[in-house]
């Protein structure tokens, strides 16, 4: 296929292939996560009719590849053991030549890196690889500067937030014509019409307010404070922590609890299928996190009305409008963190028009409903030229 051409119908610069674009999107891993499920979202809300998708996980398929085989996407895997694993970029190199897709879209650093790497020597068009990245970087610098060196072999490098927009832009320096913002979504009628469970039934206190934390069990969710700061929480008044999720910090976190004397205070409930529902149950939505992209966890948060207290941080700001839609809080600090907490249990009132606001923002600005066609419009500028 000649990749220069644009893939149009005749009806106009900006008309609809006549045949289906093939879209192949590469990402790091496929674990649950919310990049992953993000691209879950995604490729299951494009229109079948219009776009051809498949997904490649530089690692193993993973739990969320199998949701996405489930759902009639192609899902194939390079077996990456480590970033260093070469023999990965090789099969990732032969599965692109025989998908040859029109457009390549990574997500993650490491997707982004072999994406801008590889694609351009399988015969894509840089101008047809678009390069996603879901968080504001901190840790690992060397990051930063990779996306600086390479950010040219790709048409956009995409963030998923005006701060991640504004980091890339100051700290990676990316030029301003190569990125571009493209907001995440999540299911906002789903959430909330999800039926509530009973407190008895999960095995939550009945007596107390329950506060809740979903995500990935990973040093940056900034558990050290999280858990500093609950304990500095019940020094005031009675309430429950609930952890719903799994990932590599469990054990770590395990030993915090204990170490806080907290094991009576806090559930770690593992990886859940039934998180729109456990959300319907809570009191309040507590993250922590030290540094994001635009975390799915809070869009859900929100879209389920629930009130919030998050961390200022780069992601987290962009949704939660203190004193609006939420309470933030200064990052690392567990005394902010547990004052703000309180505030609001003290006051169901205001707590109640804070998720109010909350929710109606998702609604207006985040709902899924709109994230397949705002991705179509992207592809085919890309596919047509315009």
């Amino acid at each position: 296929m000649d990749k220069g051409r644009p893939l149009t119908s005749g009806r106009g610069a900006c008309g609809r292939s006549s045949r289906r674009i093939r879209v192949a999107y590469l990402i790091t891993d496929l674990e649950v996560g919310g990049v992953p499920l993000h691209l879950y979202r995604l490729v299951t809300r494009l229109p079948s009719e219009r776009f051809d998708a498949r997904v490649i996980s530089l690692a193993s398929p993973g739990p969320v590849g199998r949701m996405l085989q489930e759902a009639g996407v192609p899902v194939a895997g390079c077996g990456a053991r480590s970033a260093r694993d070469l023999a990965a970029l090789w099969r990732l190199a032969r599965l692109l030549r025989a998908t040859s897709p029109d457009v390549l879209h990574a997500l993650l650093f490491h997707a982004n890196l072999a994406a801008r790497v590889v694609g351009p020597l399988t015969g894509i068009s840089p101008r047809r690889i678009l390069c996603e990245i879901q968080t504001a970087e901190i840790e690992r610098k060397w990051h930063l500067k990779l996306d600086n060196l390479t950010c040219r072999l790709c048409r956009w490098e995409i963030g998923n937030s005006p701060s991640v927009i504004e980091h890339l832009r100051l700290c990676a320096h990316v030029p301003i014509s190569r990125l571009r913002c493209e907001w995440g979504a999540v299911d906002v009628a789903a959430i909330r019409s999800a039926e509530p469970i009973p407190r008895e039934a999960l095995g939550w206190p009945t007596d107390r307010p329950v506060i809740l934390w979903v995500g990935r069990l990973d040093p940056v969710k900034g558990f050290e404070e999280m858990l500093e700061a609950f304990r500095l929480v019940l020094s005031s008044r009675a309430a429950a922590l609930v952890l719903v999720g799994e990932g590599p910090y469990r054990s770590q976190i395990e030993r915090l609890i204990r170490a806080h004397a907290l094991e009576n205070a806090v559930l770690m409930m593992g990886q859940r299928s039934d998180v729109f529902r456990l959300l319907r149950s809570a009191d309040l939505f507590l993250f922590c996190s030290r540094t994001e992209g635009l975390p799915n966890a809070l869009l859900e948060a929100m879209a389920a009305g629930l009130p919030i207290v998050a961390t200022n941080v780069p992601g987290s700001r962009d949704l939660v409008r203190d004193g609006q839609t939420g309470l933030l809080a200064t990052a690392r600090s567990a005394r902010e963190i547990a004052d703000r907490v309180l505030a609001l249990l003290a006051d169901p009132t205001r707590a109640g028009r804070m998720g109010a606001a909350a929710h109606r923002w998702v609604r207006a600005h985040a709902d899924l409903t709109e994230l397949g066609s705002r991705w179509s419009q992207v592809y085919e500028h890309l596919c047509v030229g315009c």
